[in-house]
C-alpha cells in the first residue's frame, strides 16, 4: 500500500509540472503574436519615412488608415483630366481684331463669286475646307455684358454693336437711335409709325391674339426685330430674320436685345423650318417680291405655316391708293403687284380675312380637301409629289404646293389640332400622337418632359450662373430632341434657340414648334447663321459623339467660342471618353472648365463638362 500511494504522489507533482510549464509556453507565445501584431499594425511609425511614401500605393485613400469605413466614390470625373500649364498654353490663339464680328458663312468678300440672280449670293455659302479659320474671335475693345431683360429690348451698348449706320439711314422711322455710349430703340418701323406695341395692337383687333392659339411667329425681313421684340410680351414667341445686307448690324441688334433672330434670306433655297411650324408669318416692308417666280415665296411662307395659320402684310402694296407718291412708284405699278400677290394667294387656297388701313391678313386652309379639287381650275401650282416637306437644310425651293395630311372630313384639322398655350408646352404633339415620329409614343415624351425637369434642376445646382434668373437670356440647344431642355425653363426669362442637327438620327424639329417652341436645322460642322457673342448660354448634349467621324472636335468647338459671349458658360453632355478629349481642346481655347459625374453618379459613363468662357477683347485701336 505505502508503495502505490508514493507512486500516485509522484505522478500528481508530474502533471502539476507538466501543466505550469505548458502554461508559461503558451502565455510567452501569445505575448509574442500580440506584439507582432502590433507592429505590422503600426509600421508606418517604425519604418523610415521615405520607405513609407513610395511604399503606399496611389489608389488608397487616405481615409482608410482610420478607424472608420469610407464608402465614398475617389474616382471622380474631376480626377479623369489633370489640368497642367502646359494644357492652358494657348494653341488656338485669337484672331486679328478686324474679325471682331465674322460670320463665317456670311462673308461679303465670299459672296461675291456667286450668282446674283434672286439674290442667291447673299445666302449661306461656308468656307472651304483650306479656307476655315483656327483662330478665336474677339469680342470688340470695350465690349460690356449686355442689359437684362426686360431694359435690354430698349438699349444697347455701343461697344457691343458698333455700327451707326442705321441710325442715318432710318433716322425718321424711329428704329434706333444714338445716345453716348448707347443705342436706344423707341420701337418704331417703317409702317409703325406709333410704335410695335400699337401696331400689334391694331393687329389683335383683327384677330385674337390673346386666347393662346397663336404662339409661334416669323417676321420675314426683321430690321431690328421690333415686332418681335414687343410680341414677348403676349405670350408670343418669334423667330426674326434678315440678310446681311447693306442695313448693317439688323440681326446683330436683334440679339443684342434679347430677342431670338437669324441672319436669313429668302433666295433660292428653302427656310431652315420643318413644314407646318408658324402660327403667323409676318412682312412689314421686308421688300420680298410675293408676287413673282410663280409664287414661290409665298408657296414657301405656305409650306412652313400652320394649317389655319395667318399670313400678315404691311407695306408696299398694301394701301398703295393713299401711300402711292410716297413710294416713288405709279399706281398701275402697285395696283399690278397687288393683284399677283391675291392670285397667288388664291391658288394656295388661302382666305383673305380683312384690309384695315395699312393692314392685310389672309388666313391658310385647315384642310385641302377643297384645294385638291380645285387644282383644275388653278393650274399653278400644283402639289408636290415627291417631297419631304420637313428637309429644310440646303433644300432648294420648288413651286408645288405642299400637301397637308389627309383627313376624312372638311372640318378637320390637318395633322391634328394642337393644344393653346401654355397646355400646348406639356400636351402631346400632334406629330407624335399620329405615330408620323419614329420610336417616339406618348409616353416616352412625357417621361422625357420630366427626365429634363430633372436635369435643369441639376444643371443649376452646378452653375450657379444658369440658376441666376435674369444672369442669362440668349439660349442654344445644339441637340435639342423633342425640346425637354428647352420646356424645363419655361418659366425664366430665357428663350432657346432648338437646334435639330441635320444629321439627327430623327427629325424633331416639327415636335419642338408643335409644343409652342422655336428652332432650325443646322450642321454643326458649319458655321451657324448668326453673328459673334449672340448666345449666353449653351447645351451641348450628345453632339460630339454625333459628329465624330465627319469633322474635327477643334472646328466645333472653335464655332462654340464665336458664338458665346465673353463670360458665358457651357454645359457638354457626352460619354468620358469624349469628353476627355474635347477638355484638352477647351483647355487650349482657355476657357475655364471642369468635368463632373452624371447626375445618376460616378458609374455612369456619361459625365458632364462645365466651361465658362473668359472675358477678353480686341486691344484698343490705338494699340
Amino acid at each position: 500500500m505505502a508503495t502505490w500511494g508514493s507512486l500516485t504522489h509522484y505522478l500528481s507533482l508530474k502533471t502539476k509540472k507538466t501543466s505550469l510549464y505548458l502554461m508559461a509556453v503558451t502565455t510567452v507565445l501569445c505575448s509574442l503574436f500580440y506584439l507582432i501584431g502590433i507592429w505590422q499594425h503600426d509600421a508606418t511609425a517604425l519604418l523610415p519615412s521615405a520607405a513609407c511614401t513610395t511604399a503606399a500605393p496611389s489608389s488608397v485613400p487616405a481615409a482608410a488608415s482610420s478607424s472608420e469605413l469610407d464608402f465614398t466614390p475617389h474616382h471622380t470625373a474631376e480626377l479623369l483630366v489633370q489640368l497642367s500649364e502646359a494644357a492652358r498654353a494657348a494653341h488656338l490663339p485669337p484672331c486679328e481684331a478686324a474679325l471682331s464680328e465674322y460670320t463665317p458663312c456670311h462673308d461679303t468678300q465670299r459672296s461675291l463669286r456667286f450668282d446674283r440672280e434672286m439674290l442667291a449670293y447673299r445666302e449661306r455659302h461656308c468656307p472651304e475646307a483650306g479656307e476655315v479659320l483656327r483662330c478665336r474671335i474677339p469680342a470688340p475693345h470695350g465690349y460690356t455684358t449686355p442689359f437684362r431683360w426686360p431694359e435690354s429690348r430698349d438699349e444697347v451698348w455701343y461697344a457691343n454693336v458698333p455700327h451707326k449706320h442705321l441710325t442715318v439711314e432710318k433716322a425718321g422711322q424711329n428704329w434706333v437711335r444714338f445716345h453716348g455710349d448707347r443705342f436706344k430703340f423707341p420701337g418704331g418701323g417703317t409702317m409703325f409709325p406709333r410704335g410695335a406695341d400699337a401696331y400689334i395692337d391694331d393687329i389683335g383687333k383683327l384677330i385674337n391674339l390673346a386666347d393662346g392659339s397663336i404662339r409661334t411667329a416669323i417676321d420675314t425681313g426683321c430690321g431690328v426685330a421690333s415686332w418681335g421684340a414687343y410680341l414677348l410680351s403676349r405670350n408670343i414667341l418669334p423667330v426674326s430674320f434678315a440678310p446681311k445686307d447693306t442695313h448693317e448690324a439688323q440681326v446683330q441688334f436683334a440679339l443684342e436685345r434679347g430677342v431670338p433672330a437669324l441672319i436669313g434670306i429668302m433666295a433660292t433655297e428653302r427656310l431652315p423650318y420643318p413644314s407646318r411650324a408658324f402660327d403667323i408669318a409676318h412682312c412689314s416692308r421686308c421688300l420680298i417680291p410675293w408676287g413673282q417666280y410663280d409664287g414661290l415665296y409665298l408657296i414657301e411662307v405656305d409650306r412652313i405655316l400652320r394649317p389655319g395659320g395667318y399670313w400678315i402684310l404691311s407695306g408696299p402694296p398694301i394701301n398703295w391708293e393713299n401711300h402711292w407718291k410716297g413710294w416713288n412708284r405709279t399706281r398701275d405699278d402697285l395696283d399690278t403687284e397687288q393683284r399677283g400677290i391675291e392670285r397667288v394667294a388664291k391658288s394656295l387656297c388661302w382666305k383673305k380675312l380683312v384690309q384695315r388701313n395699312d393692314l392685310s391678313i389672309w388666313q391658310k386652309a385647315t384642310n385641302h380637301m377643297h384645294c385638291k379639287k380645285n387644282r383644275k381650275i388653278f393650274k399653278k401650282p400644283q402639289f408636290c409629289q415627291s417631297n419631304n416637306p420637313d428637309q429644310a437644310w440646303g433644300t432648294k425651293m420648288e413651286a408645288c404646293l405642299t400637301p397637308l395630311p389627309d383627313v376624312s372630313d372638311i372640318k378637320e384639322m390637318s395633322g391634328g389640332p394642337v393644344a393653346r398655350w401654355p397646355e400646348r408646352l406639356t400636351a402631346v404633339p400632334p406629330r407624335i400622337r399620329s405615330g408620323s415620329i419614329e420610336g417616339v409614343t406618348g409616353e416616352t415624351f412625357e417621361k422625357d418632359t420630366e427626365l429634363w425637369k430633372s436635369r435643369v434642376a441639376h444643371y443649376k445646382a452646378l452653375d450657379f450662373q444658369l440658376a441666376e434668373k435674369g444672369r442669362y437670356r440668349n439660349l442654344l440647344d445644339m441637340n435639342a430632341g423633342l425640346g425637354g431642355f428647352a420646356a424645363a425653363l419655361v418659366d425664366d426669362p430665357v428663350w432657346v434657340m432648338n437646334v435639330v442637327p441635320n444629321e439627327a438620327e430623327t427629325n424633331t424639329l416639327g415636335v419642338i414648334f408643335e409644343r409652342g417652341l422655336i428652332g432650325t436645322y443646322q450642321n454643326w460642322c458649319e458655321a451657324m447663321s448668326t453673328y459673334p457673342r449672340t448666345y449666353d448660354f449653351i447645351h451641348a448634349n450628345g453632339i460630339f459623339t454625333l459628329y465624330k467621324g465627319r469633322c474635327e472636335i477643334e472646328d466645333i468647338l472653335l464655332e462654340m467660342d464665336r458664338i458665346l459671349r465673353p463670360q458665358g458658360s457651357v454645359i457638354i453632355r457626352d460619354d468620358v471618353d469624349v469628353l476627355v478629349g474635347v477638355k484638352s481642346v477647351v483647355d487650349g481655347m482657355q476657357w475655364e472648365s471642369r468635368m463632373t459625374d452624371h447626375e445618376g453618379g460616378p458609374h455612369v459613363r456619361e459625365k458632364l463638362l462645365i466651361a465658362t468662357k473668359q472675358y477678353w477683347t480686341a486691344p484698343a485701336s490705338q494699340e
